[in-house]
């Protein structure tokens, strides 16, 4: 059987209580776009149409992740492959995937329930410069490496592992061992793209589908200024500076209003294609400064 896979992560849908804190959040804070086009409200971090969706809910979690594949053939064989492997889903209407600014999209659900979306062609408005809710050293790293990656909740770490591997073709494996409060943990990282992970789990029981979602940046005194800013006005930081082990990323994590996480990053090692494992999260830093909201002060899962 021909080995079919998503390529990357492209764009998150998110459920958000109060627009003005997210407005604010996310362009101040973080550098992004805030778009509002007929009423509907969205991120933009490059020349993609969007990056993140927003729908007002009080769910404050996220809604779906949109998987990219390369074009319309990957498109039929994905449906061909979810077929093959007795996984639901339901194909997007043409007005759906026009409000989507995707040429064809399908919807189908992990093992934890999160809505997993499956496109390709997405819109790109290279006629709009990108324009950052407020200066920047430099820009956000996507391009071959997607919107970013996300640590989800799973539904059972062996069937997620099945799931984002062998249905939705990705690679990867255990990265890290360590012990948070007695408890040992070993949270998997699986890649589909020029990133060292796009998604994680395993991490132990979470209030909501997403533990955070990192967004790297290509100059490291936007990571300082973006740190800078989250202290100055009051944004709750999780895990001050620091450089994990396993992707070599340069980071901090701050919550959002949403009340899950932002990792933002700069210089994020590539994917190797071979497994390997570290006994540490961190070469250096990432000092837990901050509660959770799963109310536990600890080492933090790295990624």
């Amino acid at each position: 059987m021909t080995n079919i896979g998503v390529t990357e992560l492209g764009y998150l849908g998110i459920g958000i209580r109060d627009l003005d804190a997210w407005r604010f959040y996310a362009s101040e804070i973080l550098g992004m776009e805030w778009g509002d086009s007929n009423g509907e409200l969205s991120l933009r971090m490059d020349y993609w149409h969007h990056r993140i969706l927003i729908e007002q809910s009080d769910e404050d979690d996220v809604l779906f992740a949109g998987y990219r594949v390369a074009g319309p053939e990957e498109f039929r064989m994905m449906q061909h492959h979810l077929e093959e492997c007795g996984v639901p889903f339901k194909v997007a209407s043409p007005a759906e995937s026009e409000k989507r600014c995707v040429l064809e999209f399908l919807r189908l659900s992990d093992p934890a329930g999160l809505s997993i979306e499956i496109f390709h062609g997405p819109l790109v408005d290279r006629h709009k410069p990108y324009r950052p809710g407020r200066g920047m050293h430099g820009r956000f790293v996507t391009g071959s490496g997607g919107l970013g990656h996300i640590v989800i909740r799973d539904g059972g770490v062996e069937e997620t592992y099945r799931f984002y591997r062998q249905v939705l073709g990705m690679r990867g494996t255990v990265e890290v061992r360590f012990e948070m409060g007695g408890v040992r943990r070993e949270p998997i990282f699986m890649h589909c793209c020029e990133r060292d992970h796009t998604i994680g789990f395993g991490v132990g029981p979470l209030p909501k589908r997403i533990h955070h979602l990192m967004v790297e940046v290509d100059n490291l005194d936007d990571v300082g200024l973006a740190y800078d800013l989250a202290r100055r006005n009051g944004v709750p930081v999780l895990m001050a500076p620091g450089r994990h082990a396993n992707d070599s990323m340069f980071s901090f994590y701050m919550q959002t209003p949403s009340g899950w996480f932002c990792e933002y990053g700069y210089g994020g090692a590539p994917p190797n294609h071979q497994s390997e494992y570290n006994l540490v999260g961190d070469i250096w830093g990432h000092e837990m400064v901050a509660t959770s909201y799963t109310g536990e002060v600890g080492r933090e899962t790295p990624g």
